[in-house]
């Protein structure tokens, strides 16, 4: 009866294999049991292109509950895919992911990121894994080591043994052994980590991402309360090339789309430089705020960046953040970028007032973006 059961479930032409002499059916159906597992129906394209439909896009996205993070699973939940989020956050901060698949395709599963055996259930029913871990501090159970080089590793080895198609690893633009920066040296041993466990892994390197939650221009827009905006060197040492967060989860969707993207590194960017002067200065000039920079000396801002560090909260200031803002965005012109991905990069000017608009007061809350005088760019 079992056998009859297996029959009727299986895909028309799929034909249990004939008995021959001495071989009964039962010893014949694991087999085709077998294959029938390999390609389950939940993941053969069908339907309309929408979130009704099914992509055949199975994805484990590791920090969904980031800031990418709800931009990558927007993006999947709208073309039909099975999302599968491993989270370690509280169950109300999962709250608005849950609206952006249709029912039953976003599965939340709790997840422990030091035990293989939980990133092994997390990944073995996917064919594409993206990889998002990651914070701006320290803390006493999760360093930068652990963050960007150890999880990534465990995530890239046992994706590999569980024989999944797709990885994508999300680096940084100025990821190098030679930044002054921790956060950034870390992400650049984590790259080496992660394509020698999973050679043919897509590794992602945007440069600062801005966005309606970010914390790049919500940054500079808040440090208003401290009566100015300390910058070392006034920030006309340092450029800056940010990136649309929008622009970075398209990026993921075609790169998971794109056979030819397999093993390749792409070098993500804005269409435009600044110097951290002049960007900071057009982020006041939308918000219809006073801008009031001054000087600060390295040393100096570490220390006020040493109080935000000590206190029991969330801090809002780090020495490794100012070192990692005051690092100039890098050049890789032999890389690819968005446009290799078929995306055109949206400019600071286009999507500012989206992020700004809130740190404006009443009076300019519906101005018009045309009334702020456009950021200076630096040269290409």
């Amino acid at each position: 009866m079992a056998v009859v059961v297996r029959c009727s479930r299986a895909p028309c032409g799929l034909l249990l294999p004939r008995a021959g002499p001495g071989i009964s059916v039962l010893a014949a159906a694991p087999s085709v049991l077998h294959q029938h597992r390999q390609v389950h129906h939940a993941v053969i394209p069908r339907g309309r292109s929408g979130r009704s439909s099914v992509s055949g896009i199975v994805a484990t996205v590791f920090g969904a509950t980031g800031f990418l993070g709800r931009y990558v699973v927007n993006r999947l939940g709208r073309i039909g895919s099975q999302v599968i989020i491993p989270y370690r956050c509280d169950q109300y901060d999962l709250m608005y992911l849950r609206p952006m698949g249709d029912l039953g395709q976003l599965l939340f599963l709790e997840w422990d990121s030091k035990d293989k055996d939980s990133i092994r259930r997390a990944v073995e029913h996917s064919n594409v894994v993206i990889n998002l871990v990651g914070k701006e501090w320290e803390t006493k159970n999760f360093n930068f080591e652990d963050e960007f080089v150890n999880i990534p590793k465990s995530i890239a080895q046992i994706t590999r043994e569980a024989g999944v198609e797709t990885l994508v690893h999300i680096s940084h633009l100025n990821a190098s052994m030679k930044s002054p920066s921790k956060y950034l040296r870390s992400k650049a041993v984590g790259e080496k980590a992660v394509r020698e466990e999973f050679p043919n892994a897509i590794i992602l390197k945007p440069s600062e991402m801005f966005g309606r939650e970010d914390r790049f221009l919500n940054h500079y827009a808040n440090m208003r309360w401290f009566g100015g905006v300390p910058l070392i060197s006034l920030g006309k040492k340092t450029v800056k090339q940010p990136v649309y967060v929008v622009d970075v989860a398209k990026a993921i969707m075609n790169a998971i789309q794109d056979p030819d993207a397999k093993g390749k590194t792409y070098a993500l960017a804005g269409p435009k430089r600044y110097l951290l002067y002049d960007m900071v200065e057009y982020i006041y000039a939308v918000s219809f705020r006073t801008f009031v920079p001054y000087p600060l000396p390295r040393p100096l801002y570490h220390l006020v960046a040493r109080f935000f560090e000590i206190n029991p909260f969330e801090p809002w200031l780090t020495r490794d953040k100012v070192d990692r803002f005051h690092t100039t965005d890098m050049k890789f012109p032999d890389l690819p970028g968005l446009e290799d991905l078929g995306i055109q990069p949206t400019s600071l000017e286009e999507k500012a007032i989206e992020v700004l608009r809130r740190h404006r007061r009443y009076r300019w809350l519906d101005a018009e973006l045309e009334e702020a005088k456009p950021a200076k760019t630096y040269p290409m």
